[in-house]
C-alpha cells in the first residue's frame, strides 16, 4: 500500500485504515479515513488478511512491448500462470532482481487483486505488467526487438547467465503441472532449466522465477 500511495500513476479512490494501523502512514502524502475493522472485513476479499488497511484503486494502465524496450533487465513472460499469489511473488522477485516487465496472456491471467498486491509486497506498483492476446506473437515481437527468448522447463540445457552476456533475455515460465504449451515452446529460441542437484524434480513457479532471475543478473 505504501508503494501504491507513492506511485503517481496509481488512481486512488479510498484509503481506509483502523486507528491503530493508520499510525504506519503518518508520513504518507495522503491520510487515511479512520474506520472500524468490521468495515474492512466486509470490504476486502474473503479470507483476506488486510492488517487493518485498505485501498480502493483503479488498475494501472498496461504497457505495450515498445514501451519496455528501453527499460533495463530481463522480461518475464508467464504462459497461463493463473494463481494471483504466485504472480504476486513473481513480481516481488522481478522487482528484487531488476526485471524490466512482466508479460502475461490477457485471457489466462488474473486481474490485479488484493491477494496479488499483498504477495507482491509493493512490486505491483514497481514492475510494469503487459497483457497480450496472443503469447506466441508477443514473443515474436520481443524477438524482433532483439530479445533472446528462453523457455524455462525441465529437460532443457542448464541455464547459465554468463552465456547471455550482452543479450536481452525474455524468460518464459509455464503453469505448474502443464508447463510450457507446445506453440510457446516452439517459439522460444532455446529451452533451459535451473540447476538442481538435490532430490526434488521441480520448483514452485515463483521459486523457479527467482532462481532463474538470479542466474540471469548475477555478476559474472
Amino acid at each position: 500500500m505504501q508503494a501504491a500511495l507513492a506511485n503517481p500513476e496509481r488512481v486512488i479512490h479510498d484509503f481506509l485504515a483502523t486507528r491503530e494501523a493508520a499510525a504506519a502512514f503518518d508520513n504518507a502524502s495522503r491520510k487515511p479515513q479512520i474506520v472500524d475493522r468490521e468495515r474492512l472485513d466486509r470490504l476486502c476479499e474473503r479470507d483476506a488478511v488486510h492488517q487493518g488497511v485498505c485501498l480502493r484503486v483503479e488498475p494501472l494502465e498496461t504497457l505495450a512491448i515498445p514501451d519496455i524496450v528501453e527499460r533495463t533487465g530481463p522480461v518475464l513472460v508467464l504462459d497461463q500462470v493463473t494463481d494471483p499469489r504466485n504472480i504476486g511473488a513473481i513480481l516481488r522477485s522481478a522487482a528484487a532482481f531488476g526485471a524490466a516487465a512482466l508479460l502475461v496472456q490477457d485471457r489466462n491471467a488474473p486481474q490485479e487483486s488484493g491477494a496479488m498486491a499483498k504477495a507482491a509486497s509493493g512490486a505491483l506498483d514497481v514492475v510494469p505488467i503487459l497483457r497480450e492476446v496472443n503469447l506466441s506473437r508477443a514473443l515474436q515481437a520481443l524477438q524482433a526487438e532483439n530479445f533472446w527468448v528462453v523457455g524455462l522447463d525441465a529437460g532443457g540445457t542448464r541455464l547459465d547467465g554468463k552465456s547471455f552476456a550482452g543479450r536481452r533475455v525474455a524468460l518464459v515460465l509455464g503453469a505448474e503441472g502443464a508447463g510450457l504449451r507446445r506453440l510457446t515452446r516452439e517459439t522460444c529460441d532455446e529451452i533451459a532449466s535451473v540447476y538442481m542437484p538435490g532430490d526434488m524434480e521441480s520448483l514452485n513457479v515463483s521459486n523457479a522465477a527467482a532462481v532463474a532471475l538470479y542466474e540471469l543478473v548475477r555478476p559474472v
